[in-house]
């Protein structure tokens, strides 16, 4: 294998850029409105429906960029991740509708918080890691009484990826909307939101597809756009203006925004997603896939606890608690010491567990580097462990 000297980047999001996409963002300004945004929006719009893992599109203009030959439409948000989902949930849902949110973790919850401020809401929270009772879920959606089940597909709070295709199967069966936060999913593993009948997806560009922090998009069919408008055409609409789904759906085809959109990050990102077409989503899925098998078996060989359901750990994150006597003064003294980078936990977590990213560009030679640097910098913290061939977990 062979060696890298760099720093070591191992943060789930937002994770490490590549030059063409640092490049593209140092572009000049252009007016938002002309042709050469157009273009560049054309073909960021080609990249999200492949990132989406979507029909393609062409990436020119005047060409239906954000549409394929399915039933979806690809639209960016001038936002963050957050803000992608808040498009979905304020234009989807009336005041008085109810809807089914299960979670497993931070950002899950997350949902379930912002859900509560444009509809009602039935939160089912599991422990932190846990998978989801599927028999649980069944019993809520045989009431009939849901508008819609929104689950954060990959949880990085914890480590766990969702059972995405058995909650679409139920969602189908009992004629309940599916949506889908895949902020830590989406190019990252596998997802097919044409198969599991998703009604919308949020992805954020920060995480698997390795674009700039303060964009994201949107992935809608036919379904939840009709039910948009007619909620908008009978005055029961949500408040909201920025994020009018129906004033943007308006600038679709011309390949523009109703806004100022956030140009120099569009540019940057349609790079990096010309990089995940070069590469090919399915080689992502599985290179992400492989650093994380690698990381989860090393740190099990070396007696560490994985908070994860072991059936559903992340393909884009591994959570690892800290042994007895360990805490995040580890996680300073690696970023200090070895130039390696991981993250912490949140809420209850806090100060117990480190999170280490497989997500975007990260290689196997990073991978490899960075995980010798842990193991080292738990050593100086005098915590014994067994020897171990790092190389060979990869």
């Amino acid at each position: 294998m062979a060696d890298y000297d760099g720093d070591c980047f191992l943060v789930p999001g937002p994770v490490r850029m590549n030059q063409a996409c640092l490049d593209a963002m140092a572009t000049p300004v252009i007016t938002a409105r002309g042709a050469e945004f157009r273009a560049v929006m054309a073909d960021l719009n080609s990249g999200l429906r492949y990132a989406f893992n979507l029909a393609p599109s062409r990436p020119e203009m005047k060409t239906q960029s954000w549409s394929g030959e399915d039933d979806y439409k690809v639209m960016a948000v001038s936002g963050s991740g957050t803000a992608a989902m808040e498009m979905i949930i304020a234009n989807r849902f009336r005041p008085n509708d109810l809807v089914l949110v299960p979670t497993n973790g931070k950002f899950g919850e997350r949902v379930a918080e912002m859900c509560k401020r444009f509809c009602n809401v039935k939160h089912i929270k599991y422990e932190w890691g846990r998978a989801f009772d599927l028999y649980e879920l069944e019993q809520q959606l045989e009431r009939k009484c849901y508008e819609a089940v929104l689950i954060c597909h990959n949880e990085t709070s914890s480590g766990i990826t969702q059972d995405a295709p058995s909650i679409a199967e139920m969602c189908n069966r009992y004629e309940t909307s599916f949506i889908l936060d895949g902020i830590t999913s989406i190019g990252g593993l596998p997802v097919n939101l044409e198969d599991w009948n998703v009604e919308a997806a949020a992805m954020g560009a920060q995480k698997c597809t390795a674009g700039p922090s303060g964009i994201a998009a949107i992935a809608f069919n036919s379904h939840f756009y009709e039910r948009c408008k007619a909620i908008k055409e009978q005055g029961d609409v949500n408040a909201l203006f920025y994020l009018d789904l129906i004033s943007a759906h308006k600038k679709g085809d011309d390949d523009q925004t109703p806004w100022t959109p956030a140009i120099n990050l569009a540019m940057g990102w349609a790079a990096a997603l010309n990089a995940l077409k070069a590469e090919g989503l399915n080689n992502r899925w599985q290179r992400c896939q492989e650093l994380s098998t690698g990381v989860q078996n090393l740190f099990l060989d070396l007696g560490f606890d994985l908070p994860a359901d072991i059936s559903q750990r992340s393909a884009t994150v591994t959570a690892v608690m800290y042994p007895e006597g360990i805490d995040d003064r580890w996680r300073s003294d690696l970023k200090e010491n070895y130039a390696t980078q991981v993250i912490g936990a949140q809420d209850h977590l806090k100060g117990k567990m480190f999170r280490i990213g497989s997500m975007g560009e990260t290689t196997k030679e990073e991978m490899i580097e960075g995980c010798k640097r842990m193991i080292l910098c738990f050593k100086d913290h005098g915590h014994e462990l067994p020897q171990v061939d790092v190389d060979s977990y990869f």
